[in-house]
């Protein structure tokens, strides 16, 4: 178990105290400082895949293994490289964060357990725990957009997970609300994904009522399901309404088609 602490409030930070002995591993770009004990490394691979007969980091084993995981992730959008963080002798300080203003979370992922997460909620993990991409199928994909790629973590020995999202976070069982919840594919943060079932359905039917849904209700023609007694974690903000937040205010979209109030009264006078 890494020894960390939560910072802040609206843009939360993780310190971590790595001892020796300890790995911590991030995406590149969600590093924020480190104290000069803490040596940095950027790999194709994570520490876990290494430990489980990769090969050495420079051996031809572990570059063949970690470009076939750097592939992958790359096909899902997701980070090539991983930053790899250990300690020379004493304890020594890093701080991650994510790249959107939110909640972070800590999650002590127990032998043989499992959690998926959204795609991009990964901050960093202990060294001892396993990161990979997980798809839910063609069908729930094409139909659910974000839905189609998960991240999936798991660990043989246990370990510390550090997720991020936007906005703040909630946590619900779906088994205390009759079992199954329906949410906006991109609310979701992470579930247990050895209790909850996941999936995407389509909102309403081909009538007039689900075509209202899908045209004026601003959720698409899919939500995501989740069913099962477990937990799950629910961001109030998502990446997409957030773009499009920012696109209205700052008039991008009025000054791309001309029209529109932002572009009439939005520009200094000349």
């Amino acid at each position: 178990m890494l020894d960390h602490q939560i910072v802040g409030n609206a843009m939360q930070m993780i310190v971590c105290t790595l001892q020796p002995g300890q790995v911590l591993f991030c995406e590149a770009g969600k590093f924020l400082f480190r104290s000069g004990d803490v040596v940095m490394e950027t790999r194709l691979s994570q520490p876990a895949s290494e430990a489980r007969g990769g090969g050495a980091p420079g051996g031809v084993g572990g570059l063949l293994r970690g470009a076939l995981e750097a592939g992958k992730r790359m096909a899902a959008g997701e980070s090539f490289a991983f930053q790899h963080f250990t300690t020379r002798g004493g304890d020594g300080l890093v701080a991650l964060a994510g790249v959107l203003p939110g909640e972070m979370r800590a999650i002590e992922v127990r032998p043989g357990e499992t959690w998926m997460a959204e795609k991009d909620a990964f901050i960093g993990a202990e060294g001892t725990v396993r990161f990979d991409i997980a798809f839910s199928g063609a069908r729930a994909g094409f139909s659910g957009g974000e839905g189609f790629v998960l991240e999936k973590f798991t660990s043989e020995r246990g370990g510390t997970l550090f997720l991020g999202g936007a906005g703040n976070f909630i946590d619900i069982n779906p088994a205390e609300y009759g079992g199954k919840l329906y949410v906006d594919t991109g609310c979701l943060v992470a579930f247990e994904g050895d209790k909850i079932r996941y999936g995407v359905e389509r909102v309403g039917g081909l009538d007039r009522a689900g075509v209202m849904n899908a045209v004026f209700g601003g959720e698409g023609l899919s939500q995501a399901t989740l069913e099962g007694d477990g937990r799950v974690i629910l961001q109030s903000m998502t990446i997409d309404a957030l773009a499009k937040a920012l696109q209205k205010n700052t008039g991008a979209g009025d000054r791309k088609t001309g029209a529109g109030m932002g572009g009439i009264f939005g520009g200094s006078a000349d």
